[in-house]
């Protein structure tokens, strides 16, 4: 499917305005389970460090999933005493359940979690979030496997984190280096559109949430912390990561089959080059000639490489036809995505398929070449072979192109491209809307903040809240484009699959 095209369903990142009086700029999730020991010091000390580091108005919410300890007692006296604090309570188990309740109905910006053993160095929470303030990132997390990070734990638990990773890098093409660390933060506009396509409401929630908006196309910052194991902690190894195993066969087959529709949010969303109009830049026609021919230059390259290796051991015809048919895979695949913009797996096999046509039609020209050749002298030279071979696949490579273009990858305009998307977005006037509270930083402009703001104490309504992602909308209140609900998870939703 093209995504060079494609709409896109976010805005542009651009930088947060400094906020107003009424809306915290971050909000902080503590997901707990029986927590009552850590919480209270946990909360204490990072309400101590943003109101000393952070020039922003922010808020604490404690997320207790089904605690059967005085965890919610402790809950319920630090959101007293603190005005910057908030307690939500939910009936089921589930960290990833947990994040994705209290994330759907937060109105802040951005939105961040930790864990409660507060393992990750307090220092780090400033510059993870500002690449998101800033419209530099849409996702940060903090990393304890970068070369600049200090991390102090045991071997046990070191060997099944880089083991983990390098399971994510073999098996979903992960780039990202540390999908486990409970240190993330999200701007609430790409969480707006993500969140709905994330299933799993365990540990397993940060892996997914990770890799669909990698595969998205939305950029992910990662953060060095320095990190101390808590050697009291209450995951269950094997269980987790027999989990995570699951979640990484189903996000891997959901990807592969091309189920979710990522592609729809890739562009526009930032100030990308490939969103820009720019004079002398080469678009269309010119510019796949321009790729085509990169293409076709290397391949001749790898072509007349493989010709010589097999002409080793084999005739002048096998030789062409192995080295060609080899190429030619390769060729199909660099023009697949390099020329024709052409990305994930959808189609790719008729793609390789037809290239495989094309392919014997530039066999039939260079072993005709051949054939002609040999008929003209009884023993050509090494070298004119080449140059015959090269003349023959310049003819091919023009007759490639137009086969290509018209016939492999064919250009059928937005109206032929199906139609599944998450949500509808013009560039020019997204709107994000609530049906309890105005987003931010959609109606109005905002002075710079000269003092910290008077928390936000609005209370959640989980029941009454209905998120909406709209765009398209005209002067007259027409649609040009549909709108879809995206409902949160609500504390009663049951998930019969999930044994926490």
């Amino acid at each position: 499917m093209r995504t060079d095209s494609s709409p896109g369903t976010l805005p542009a990142r651009e930088h947060l305005p400094a906020g107003d009086a009424g809306t915290p700029v971050l909000d902080v999730v503590i997901p707990v389970h029986n927590e009552e020991k850590d919480l209270q010091p946990c909360v204490r000390r990072l309400h101590e460090h943003l109101t000393r580091t952070f020039p922003y108005a922010f808020r604490i919410t404690i997320a207790d999933n089904a605690s059967t300890d005085t965890t919610p007692q402790v809950a319920a006296r630090l959101e007293a005493e603190i005005p910057e604090v908030t307690n939500f309570r939910l009936e089921q188990k589930g960290r990833g359940r947990a994040l994705r309740t209290v994330w759907s109905a937060s109105e802040a910006p951005i939105l961040a979690y930790m864990d409660v053993d507060l393992s990750t160095d307090l220092n780090a929470l400033l510059p993870l979030v500002a690449p998101l303030i800033s419209g530099h990132s849409d996702l940060a997390i903090g990393s304890r496997l970068a070369r600049t990070s200090r991390v102090v734990r045991g071997p046990k638990r070191e060997f099944i984190s880089r083991a983990y990773n390098l399971i994510l890098r073999g098996s979903l093409r992960a780039r990202f280096s540390d999908a486990q660390c409970g240190f993330k933060a999200i701007r609430r506009d790409v969480a707006q559109v993500l969140l709905p396509l994330v299933e799993d409401t365990g540990w397993f929630f940060d892996t997914e949430v990770l890799v669909l908006a990698e595969r998205a196309g939305l950029r992910i910052h990662e953060v060095p912390v320095d990190w101390v194991d808590d050697p009291d902690s209450t995951v269950h190894i094997v269980k987790t990561a027999t989990d995570d195993l699951k979640g990484v066969w189903r996000v891997g087959r959901a990807l592969a089959t091309g189920s979710l529709p990522l592609d729809r949010l890739t562009r526009p969303f930032g100030d990308d080059p490939r969103d820009r109009e720019l004079t002398n830049v080469p678009t269309g026609l010119a510019r796949q000639l321009v790729g085509f021919c990169v293409v076709g230059g290397l391949s001749t390259l790898f072509y007349l490489l493989l010709y010589s290796g097999f002409r080793q051991f084999s005739g002048s015809q096998t030789a062409n036809a192995l080295a060609l048919l080899v190429s030619a895979v390769a060729n199909t695949a660099a023009n697949r995505r390099l020329t024709f913009g052409v990305r994930g797996r959808g189609g790719a096999v008729r793609h390789q398929a037809q290239g495989l046509v094309v392919f014997g039609i530039g066999l039939a020209l260079t072993s005709g070449s051949l054939a002609a050749l040999n008929a003209a002298g009884s023993s050509p030279a090494h070298s004119t072979e080449l140059a015959v071979l090269i003349a023959a696949n310049l003819a091919a490579t023009v007759l490639r192109f137009l086969l290509f273009r018209a016939w492999v990858f064919p250009d059928r305009g937005e109206s032929d491209t199906p139609s599944t998307v998450v949500a509808a977005h013009t560039p020019s006037s997204p709107t994000y809307s609530t049906s309890t509270t105005p987003p931010y930083g959609t109606t109005a402009p905002y002075a710079p903040l000269r003092q910290r703001p008077v928390p936000y104490r609005q209370p959640y309504d989980l029941h009454q809240t209905t998120t909406q992602v709209r765009a398209g909308e005209a002067a007259d209140g027409s649609w040009r484009d549909a709108t879809v609900p995206l409902q949160p998870v609500r504390p009663h939703d049951i998930d019969p699959g999930d044994p926490r």
